[in-house]
Formats: structure tokens, sequence, C-alpha cells
């Protein structure tokens, strides 16, 4: 079962040392599963894997989830860990600073924002409402994505003509960020 869910069935009877790097991770990952241990430890699973192998581990992983075992996951890749994990942890210098759901995390750190691309200067009064400008793109906070809409028609109204818009979701990311810095 293990070998089919890691796609090891063709290498079951090779030789460690003639297997890439990708496969050889993948036998570490049977080799601690083989005796369905209620924890699983995963630490920095995908890291230097290639994204057909990170798929498969994790459809995978998430199925044992899904059964039951508990998921100890290490990982730097914070867009992993948002997806995958229903708590999080965060450590600066060997410290826990923050430990919460996902969910909560990202609602009291981060927020969904609007970015509008424009080719000319913004109105004053637009202008103040603005979180953060780079070049011709103009970062406006929203509480909800319920406020796209009339934040779009108070720019139309302001005579703001929008070339691109783009509507982002908080991230780990910038939970990170935020907290890093404190």
């Amino acid at each position: 079962e293990l070998l089919a869910h890691l796609a090891l069935t063709e290498k079951a009877n090779a030789n460690m040392r003639q297997l890439s790097g990708g496969m050889k991770r993948r036998v570490l990952v049977a080799q601690a599963l083989v005796h369905k241990p209620p924890v699983i430890v995963l630490d920095e699973p995908t890291a230097g894997v290639d994204v057909e192998l990170r798929q498969t581990l994790w459809h995978f992983i998430r199925r044992l989830n899904a059964e039951g075992r508990t998921i100890l996951l290490t990982t730097h890749y914070l867009e992993e860990a948002q997806q995958l994990c229903s708590r999080i942890a965060m450590l600066k210098q060997g410290r826990i600073v923050a430990m919460d759901t996902t969910e909560h995390l990202l609602s009291a750190f981060s927020e969904r924002v609007l970015r509008i691309k424009t080719g000319a200067s913004l109105p004053d009064h637009v202008a103040g409402e603005v979180k953060k400008s780079e070049g011709a793109w103009h970062t406006f906070a929203l509480h909800d994505t319920g406020e796209v809409e009339s934040r779009l028609r108070w720019l139309r109204e302001a005579g703001v003509t929008a070339t691109a818009i783009e509507v982002s979701e908080p991230d780990l990311e910038d939970v990170f960020v935020k907290l890093m810095r404190k």
C-alpha cells in the first residue's frame, strides 16, 4: 500500500544507492509509516523534491490525517503549512511566538487587500486611503470580500481607472513577517 501511494512500486526491488534524491525521500517516508504510527512527525518532507512528489506526498498525508493520524509538520514553506495544517506554531530563536488555529492566525494578523494598477496619479482623498504604493500599483485594506464591490465603485466615482485588479486573501507569510518584527 505504501509503495503504491508513494509511487514506489516500480522501484520496489531497487537498491537505495540507485535511487534519485526524490525517490530516496519517498522510501524514507514509507519506512517511517510502515508500522502505522498514530503520530507522524515530518521534518521538511518536501525540501528539494519535485512537484509530482510534493503533490503525491501531500495527498497521502491528508488521507492519513483523515483516517485519524496526527501529523506534526516542520516546514519553511508557509503556503504548504497554510493549506495542510489546522494549527500552526511559529518559532523565533527557538521560542514559540504564536500558536493557534490557522484560521485564527490569519484573521488576527493578516488582512485581505485590493490591489489596483492605474495609469495616472490618484486623487488626494483616494491616495490617503492607500495602504501601500509600488509604482502604478496601489494597495487598499479590505475588511472582507464583500467590500471589494463598494471599494471599486468608490474608486470609479473618484475618477480612478484601474487597468488591472487583484484581490488577495490573508496568508501565513504576512502573519510570519508581522510576528517576527515584533
